[in-house]
């Protein structure tokens, strides 16, 4: 048994050392979305969506018959100059803030550090460089690589050799990337990811409410949380299984701006970010609603303007309110090294808003660029009757992008017409659509509710967007993306009312549907509607039979489901539900009470508010009857075939004091690899 153990243990480390599996989604060399066109390109042949329009395709087609290309070279020419058109071009371009000129070459022959690093298995670059080492760098994508002597030069006197070539040019697919190969880029349409386990187990730790939660940057146990009116803490999250509840010192508020805060249905405290070098600076940000009626430092420039065609003179009252008598406001704070009593530095953005609903509010640090993302609906009544999302001019129903770390001078303030203290970031939609406002990332949305990066894949940035007639919808959200409302309704034409100011008939270019959804009548018909929770991709440790599986939920239903992509890499997704029992030993009934449940059971959750995330990557559910967290399936006899057998006692679990930020990520990185091995060393002693 030993000896079969060692075994496994090496074939283990072969596996993890070995596996090749594509983290990236379609998008385009710029960071926008592919799209279809209704014919062919002629020059460059792919099926399906692109990346070129046919004004590019013929600018590549001129840009190759300008070059005096042999035989045998110009196949794999044409093949490179059109991967620009493939609908995977950011990955093969490895994009980011800057692209590169020529994607990453296939490398059979590439070394690497990286653990995960596999050997491509076409050697595209040594091929190219065979057939085409004669070949004029000038007017080709190498001369940005060539130097000084690129324009006179031939491929082979530049770069000497195939492995001096390959070195500068070639590469091979690893855990995040893929490279060309000469195909367009496809994936093994038999790779299935997704829940593989039978439920979800929950522990519920307390029975207060909150709208946010936040991980506390310092790698730690700590993680901060907000309710709708107000208030926010600063708690530390029992161990698993400690059956220690969750306990919130209500009188030693981190920050209360109750005073500030205009709390009702879909107003209040409604998102918090930590600036990514909070460490370092103690900077962070609040999004709320305010009334100016109560509290004069509201105000701000209306939505309803006349650069939107609105007038706000004519909008009726909504629920008592006048027209931009509610803002939406972000606001920075500072705290220093006590984390105590928090002061404002500024107010980032102040808008009014047109009506009282969908308001979106939540604000994200994106985790590659650093910028601020906020998210905001549509502005609210029924069918997006001004067709606020559709209007480039407006900032409602859409994704903004903000530089919150350059606070621009009075001059740019006033050329761009900016809502507070930001700046622009320079690549930004507004650079290649001058129509845009310049905040504008994404358009189209209804009312974004909770969206998150996937943490393994920042590419993958998906909002669940609330519906209003029969859809609810989770978007990939790409740079100038537009994803249809009030044109579309999830996957189908939405018919706006006849009170909207634009028919039905009018048509967008390219718009993006969902790549999950689901119809009201398929859940809680005795409520007789729906709305959309997004959560989060599950990256935690703790249940490997949900692994990279997307989490989302719906408010009214009580019920939770999973996406899984299809294969791993394609932006296929498809959903199901997730059944839910609570863990018999969980500090709290999930059913009522204050007292431990005696048996394992469905959890009343009531409404589902929010998802939340701890430095472990532990799920959270924020709910009206409290916080619970997903727990090992065996604590609910859930059958889960990942899971490891042995888990360490609560009392013998390490200290839960804040390590180092990055002691905690190598210290969470060797943790993942040893379960991952025990797994597969368990699995294989059992066959």
């Amino acid at each position: 048994m030993g000896s079969l153990c060692l075994i496994a243990l090496f074939l283990s480390c072969l596996l993890l050392f070995l596996a090749k599996e594509s983290f990236s989604h379609p998008l385009c060399n710029d960071l926008t979305a592919p799209f279809n066109l209704k014919k062919p390109l002629a020059f460059c042949q792919f099926n399906g969506s692109v990346c070129c329009n046919s004004v590019e395709d013929l600018e590549l087609q001129k840009q190759f018959q300008e070059l005096n290309v042999s035989k045998s070279c110009s196949p794999l020419l044409k093949s490179l100059l059109c991967s620009r058109c493939d609908p995977f071009a950011a990955e093969l371009f490895r994009a980011d803030s800057e692209s590169r000129q020529v994607p990453v070459l296939c490398n059979s022959t590439v070394s690497s550090n990286k653990s995960t690093q596999t050997l491509a298995e076409i050697d595209f670059c040594a091929s190219f460089w065979s057939e085409c080492q004669n070949l004029s760098v000038a007017n080709t994508p190498f001369a940005s690589q060539a130097g000084d002597g690129g324009n006179s030069s031939t491929i082979s006197e530049t770069w000497k050799s195939s492995n001096d070539f390959c070195k500068t040019f070639g590469g091979a697919s690893d855990e995040s990337s893929v490279c060309f190969n000469g195909q367009a880029v496809s994936f093994n349409m038999s790779k299935v990811n997704g829940p593989s386990s039978s439920g979800i187990c929950l522990e519920k730790l307390t029975n207060g409410s909150y709208l946010n939660m936040v991980p506390h940057p310092d790698g730690s146990n700590r993680v901060f949380l907000s309710d709708q009116a107000g208030k926010m803490f600063l708690a530390t999250i029992p161990a698993e299984g400690s059956r220690e509840l969750l306990t919130i010192d209500e009188t030693n508020l981190f920050l209360d701006l109750t005073k500030e805060v205009h709390y009702d249905a879909e107003l209040g405290l409604l998102g918090i970010a930590f600036h990514p070098e909070f460490l370092k600076n103690g900077r962070f940000f609040v999004s709320f609603n305010c009334d100016r009626v109560k509290w004069p430092e509201c105000s701000g420039r209306c939505a309803c303007n006349s650069d939107v065609d609105c007038d706000p003179e004519k909008l009726d009252s909504d629920n008592g309110a006048n027209p931009c008598q509610y803002h939406s406001v972000i606001s920075e704070f500072f705290t220093n090294g006590t984390y105590v009593k928090p002061v404002e530095v500024r107010r980032i953005f102040t808008m009014g808003l047109p009506f009282t609903s969908h308001h979106g509010g939540q604000i994200l640090f994106g985790p590659k660029d650093g910028y601020l993302y906020f998210m905001m609906g549509d502005g609210g009544s029924k069918g997006d009757p001004h067709n606020f999302s559709q209007n480039k001019k407006s900032l409602l129903g859409k994704i903004m992008r903000l530089d919150v770390d350059n606070v621009p001078d009075a001059k740019a303030m006033s050329g761009f017409q900016l809502w507070g203290n930001y700046s622009i970031p320079k690549d930004n939609p507004y650079s290649q659509d001058n129509n845009l406002l310049p905040e504008i990332w994404a358009m189209g949305v209804r009312n974004p509710w909770r969206c998150s990066f996937d943490s393994e894949r920042p590419s993958y940035f998906l909002c669940a967007d609330v519906g209003e007639d029969k859809y609810e919808e989770v978007d990939m959200i790409t740079k100038g993306g537009n994803y249809g409302w009030h044109y579309y309704e999830g996957p189908l034409p939405f018919n706006p009312p006849s009170s909207s100011k634009i028919s039905n008939s009018t048509k967008i270019k390219n718009p993006i549907f969902p790549v999950m959804w689901y119809n009201h009548s398929d859940i809680n018909q005795k409520e007789g509607s729906a709305s959309i929770t997004g959560g989060y991709f599950y990256r935690s440790s703790t249940d490997p039979c949900l692994y990279g599986t997307y989490l989302y939920a719906d408010l009214y239903a009580g019920i939770i489901w999973g996406g899984a992509e299809t294969p791993v890499g394609s932006g296929n997704f498809t959903s199901s539900l997730i059944p839910l029992q609570c863990a018999s030993d969980s500090p709290i009934s999930c059913s009522s009470g204050t007292e431990p449940s005696s048996s394992s059971s469905s959890p009343v959750l009531g409404f589902v508010f929010s998802f939340g995330e701890d430095n472990k990557k532990d799920i959270y559910l924020l709910a009206s009857t409290g916080l619970y967290r997903i727990v090992r399936p065996s604590r609910c006899n859930v059958h889960c075939p990942l899971e490891t057998i042995t888990s360490v006692a609560p009392s013998q679990q390490p200290d839960s004091s804040p390590p180092s930020p990055s002691s905690s990520k190598q210290l969470y990185n060797i943790s993942v690899l040893v379960i991952n091995i025990l797994v597969w060393c368990s699995l294989l002693v059992v066959r």
